[in-house]
């Protein structure tokens, strides 16, 4: 006699269901952040800042979006004035400096190539810790 399995004679389906973050590719480097859906998660709405780098003066590469907007973000939550420094994504560079202003900090935005030494130069005596100025 033969066994009895118990799902015999069932037949069992997968349901297809939505991608929660469908594959996304852009062609330029680097990318950009503001066509993205859903858009990345640069900033924890919960922490708040204890004023560690009051009026201090941040000048964060690659600012305009990923981990440098989500640093430019947590730099001025806790007091700091942000200079970016980005290359040539001008759209997530105007967001990430609308927000930083929304928090109450100035930021100054810089677009050009850091790997030409007179630029990279550039940025730091533009900023001369005078950021509120600019």
């Amino acid at each position: 006699m033969y066994p009895k399995y118990p799902y015999y004679d069932k037949e069992v389906q997968c349901e297809e269901k939505d991608i929660a973050f469908p594959p996304q590719h852009q062609e330029q480097h680097p990318g950009l952040e503001y066509p993205m859906v859903p858009r990345p998660i640069s900033e924890n709405p919960n922490y708040k800042g204890s004023g560690k780098l009051h009026d201090k003066v941040a000048i964060i590469t690659g600012g305009d979006s990923g981990i440098g907007r989500a640093t430019a973000y947590a730099f001025a939550k806790e007091g700091a004035h942000i200079v970016i420094a980005y290359y040539n994504e001008h759209q997530d560079a105007q967001e990430t400096k609308e927000r930083i202003q929304q928090l109450g900090r100035h930021c100054l935005a810089i677009s050009g190539d850091l790997k030409d030494e007179s630029f990279s130069q550039y940025v730091v005596k533009k900023n001369d810790g005078n950021v509120q100025q600019n």
